[in-house]
């Protein structure tokens, strides 16, 4: 039934007539979209089954009017036993509302706020203190809900979320600890005639240290212990109890003996105590004048005995901070065994690691005197021993000028007509970082004695050489090499296996680049004919 526009101003006049004294409204804060329940207590004057003779009326700035099943369907509300629901609250249900059975009445005050409104929104925070490590239980408020079984609803499961985590959360915590401190919202969602309606509280969880029981009980060590010391040294041990009695005691055991509290011997204990708000703090100090070996053999044991309660206790033991000897052997062991592994595993792969390094990181030692050539391929006869052909030597040098980049001074190349061998040979000795000894049957042009002419030179500079030797040519022996090669400098050894060394991936080619600098990878530049140079190669 509708009633003309009537000033809110008017309703204490109404329940002046009606022989009722007012009533503070109670105060209700809902978030826009949200459901939420108006409920009409009960009287004791009344029947608490008389439900249908509640008569709920709105009150708002523009109108007054008493609420019935069609203007609260038009208005997305239910009226449901001496309750009236609201199922998605918006600014237009905010006002005040009576609900009235006979002449006893209840006043409401309906606040809608939205999440802006932080004042309204700190009214509907609920607080929850739970103490570490204790198990801990949240509990979603039930203010304001609806009755299932009046309404009809179907209630589906609380979730609980934490504020800044997008995942849900479990309400309980079997050892709460301070990590656990936030805000959390709980939703409660109930399904009616195929919508879904929800409701929203926030919880504060506070989480407080362990709070103090009222009954006697041993703080630390917490359980049973090993303290590690050195031997000769001072050590205290606190052990820290609350008790409630005067007849309750904290003392230490040395295995089954009692420790004294005389300072005059080498173990004892000293006793303080302090009282709090709850009980007293008791403080047994086992005191180690110097530490012995004989003390490490021992157990000792603080006690907490009460006359009210179980006696309790912690044991701890003492043992030496040194290394024990077989435990430093075996690192010892462990250790030189990594060395070696290392070492072998270097020596054995330790080309390949080097022009890894080189190819693909770009890091090789490089000589601050830069020279023309990265290597001069030195040729030279002998009748013994078997050396390369000319097919070897072509092959041998295409693959590491076209292959690897190498620039290299060849004996053929630096032969100008009118000057001596031997100047020419020292020429590309000077000009190059290694020289690279290529044994050749027949002689492939260079002799011995030209060798013979330059060794005194090649002696002074200590020439770096690579030696190529055959299969046949195990080591230099007499009259394989001439007597001035083996006057020169430090000499690397390189063997020549035949057809399987002309792979330009073969161990051959490998160490050879291993002893040979990594090349320099100068511009080629094609010259025309009559311009060409010694260095028309590079």
């Amino acid at each position: 039934m509708m009633v003309n526009i009537l000033p809110v101003a008017l309703l204490p006049v109404l329940t002046l007539l009606t022989g009722v004294s007012p009533l503070k409204p109670e105060e209700i804060y809902v978030k826009t979209g949200e459901m939420v329940v108006l409920h009409c207590p009960h009287s004791t004057k009344h029947n608490h089954n008389d439900n249908n003779n509640v008569v709920w009326t709105s009150y708002t700035t523009q109108e007054m009017y008493v609420i019935n099943n069609k203007s609260a369907g038009q208005k997305q509300m239910l009226i449901a036993g001496r309750s009236l629901v609201i199922l998605i609250a918006s600014v237009n249900h905010e006002g005040n509302y009576s609900c009235s059975v006979g002449n006893a009445s209840s006043q409401f005050r309906l606040t809608v706020y939205n999440t802006q409104s932080t004042e309204n929104e700190e009214r509907n925070k609920y607080s929850k203190t739970c103490y570490a490590p204790e198990s801990c239980t949240l509990s979603c408020p039930e203010v304001n809900i609806p009755d299932v079984n009046t309404l009809n609803m179907t209630s589906n499961p609380i979730t609980w979320h934490r504020q800044g985590d997008s995942s849900s959360k479990d309400s309980y915590f079997s050892s709460v600890e301070k990590e656990d401190h936030g805000v959390y919202t709980c939703t409660r969602s109930y399904q009616f005639q195929g919508q879904l309606y929800n409701m929203t509280f926030t919880v504060i969880l506070d989480v407080q240290p362990q709070k103090k029981s009222g009954k006697p009980m041993i703080l630390s060590p917490y359980k049973s212990d090993v303290f590690y010391v050195d031997l000769g040294s001072t050590v205290v041990i606190d052990c820290k109890a609350v008790v409630h009695s005067d007849f309750d005691e904290v003392f230490w055991l040395s295995d089954t003996s009692f420790v004294e509290t005389n300072d005059s011997f080498p173990i004892f204990y000293n006793y303080t105590m302090e009282d709090n708000n709850v009980g007293i703090d008791v403080t047994a100090s086992l005191v180690f004048k110097k530490v012995s070996e004989e003390d490490l053999s021992r157990r000792y044991t603080c006690k907490l005995e009460s006359a009210s309660e179980l006696s309790s206790f912690v044991t701890v033991t003492l043992a030496s901070k040194v290394c024990p000897l077989p435990l430093l052997l075996a690192l010892g062991i462990v250790g030189i065994l990594v060395v070696v592994i290392i070492a072998v595993v270097y020596a054995k792969f330790k080309i390949h690691i080097a022009l890894f390094i080189r190819d693909n990181l770009g890091c090789h030692s490089s000589t601050s005197d830069r020279k023309n050539y990265d290597a001069f391929l030195m040729c030279y006869g002998n009748e013994t021993d078997a050396g390369l052909n000319e097919d070897n030597r072509q092959w041998l040098k295409s693959v590491l000028e076209e292959k690897f980049g190498y620039c290299l001074c060849l004996y053929n190349r630096k032969i100008i007509p009118g000057k001596a061998e031997a100047q020419a040979v020292l020429d590309c000795i000077e000009q190059s970082q290694k020289v690279v000894l290529v044994p050749t049957t027949p002689d492939c042009g260079l002799g011995s004695d030209v060798l013979n002419d330059i060794h005194l030179t090649l002696v002074q500079r200590q020439s770096h050489l690579v030696f190529i030797k055959t299969e046949k040519t195990k080591v230099p022996s007499s009259g394989s090499v001439p007597e001035a090669l083996k006057l020169l400098g430090e000499t690397d050894f390189v063997t020549w296996k035949g057809s399987s060394s002309m792979i330009h991936t073969s161990s051959f080619f490998k160490e050879l680049r291993y002893y040979l600098p990594a090349p320099q990878h100068p511009t080629k530049t094609r010259l025309l004919p009559r311009e060409a140079t010694h260095y028309d190669n590079c």
